[in-house]
């Protein structure tokens, strides 16, 4: 039987929910903006009625919920809830402790969507909250809450970068055209919908083939509002064309070379660096190689309805010894841009398998 305890409980929580959502929006206004941090949004409730709002801008910038108190302007009343989408932060860095600010403006309760992935820190702002009075609940929309910020999440726990496989390939899983054509396999709209990635992302990789034969920006274009992603060049050689754009533009100063350095050392020199996501963008080679070394935390391929026979393969690693060896997609998406198909998904990896073949 349903009793009133149980109906009042679940209308709550249906409260919980639509709040954090409002939450979650704000905090996707800063996504691609706040790296090294994470992306973070805040609403103050009063009355069942969202009457302020925040999210963290930028690093260094106030935090969603210095921002969301700010935005209400006059004190705090006693049946005010804050949600926030990730756990109050504790400590003090380039801002204060947030804790510190909710309980000075006498908030009795708030709602958290997920922890803190910092093992350091890890509940510990939900400990304070709760040592001052204040009643806290957690875990409402945690999954979609953690999701915004999967980039960091990793990055925060293991110092390496999330990285991203992302290519434009044939139906028969080619990177090009044949020679004297247009490089593109994909749309126009394919493409706009890839600079999305980009804008959200802290560096791109390539290998020096890349650089040599399609002389690409890796820039953020038509968002002037954007941080522009760092750009990474692999190479063997050495030899990379001097007047390639990523050395003589504008953003030629977040452009960086590794010379025969592996991929795990370049992502640990890039996490050190306060990279948090990475996305690989070719060619052939140097996708082959993540793959085969268990690296790509993700993948988002475009493939365009034709088939081109050419020359260069998207991932032209060793391969899995067995079928059952690959990396099988979980949590896999299909999405219809223009003409195109757009595929994402997170590689799940035979561990047993991939220590015997690397």
């Amino acid at each position: 039987m349903f009793c009133r305890t149980e109906y009042l409980f679940s209308l709550k929580m249906s409260n919980n929910e639509r709040f954090m959502r409002s939450a979650l929006s704000e905090a996707r206004k800063a996504v691609g903006q706040t790296s090294p941090n994470p992306a973070v949004g805040a609403v103050l409730v009063v009355g069942k009625r969202i009457v302020a709002r925040g999210h963290h801008r930028q690093a260094g910038k106030p935090h969603a919920e210095i921002e969301c108190l700010r935005d209400f302007r006059r004190k705090v009343p006693r049946d005010a809830t804050l949600y926030v989408t990730l756990e109050p932060c504790s400590t003090k860095g380039r801002t204060g402790a947030c804790t510190d600010q909710i309980i000075q403006a006498g908030i009795k309760s708030v709602v958290i969507g997920a922890t803190d992935p910092n093992p350091r820190h890890r509940g510990r702002g939900i400990e304070i909250l709760r040592d001052a009075g204040i009643e806290v609940r957690t875990s409402v929309l945690a999954e979609e809450c953690a999701l915004l910020n999967e980039a960091f999440n990793k990055w925060i726990a293991t110092g390496i970068p999330f990285v991203i496989a992302k290519c434009g390939m044939s139906l028969d899983g080619r990177l090009t055209r044949p020679k004297k054509e247009s490089r593109w396999l994909t749309s126009v709209t394919a493409r706009r919908h890839a600079q999305t990635l980009r804008a959200q992302s802290d560096a791109v990789l390539v290998g020096a083939d890349t650089i040599r034969i399609d002389n690409p920006r890796l820039t953020v274009r038509r968002a002037s509002h954007h941080r522009q992603p760092a750009r990474v060049v692999l190479t063997r050689s050495g030899k990379i064309p001097g007047d390639a754009h990523v050395f003589t533009d504008r953003f030629a100063k977040n452009t960086r070379v590794y010379r025969n350095e592996t991929l795990p050392a370049i992502l640990a020199d890039l996490g050190a660096r306060n990279i948090t996501s990475l996305i690989i963008e070719g060619g052939g080679r140097v996708l082959g190689q993540a793959l085969d070394e268990r690296l790509i935390d993700k993948v988002q391929i475009y493939v365009a309805p034709i088939l081109t026979g050419g020359p260069i393969v998207a991932f032209g690693g060793r391969g899995a010894l067995r079928t059952y060896h690959s990396a099988h997609l979980e949590r896999v998406r299909f999405e219809k841009i223009g003409p195109d198909i757009c595929v994402t998904g997170y590689p799940k990896y035979d561990r047993a398998a991939s220590s015997r073949i690397i």
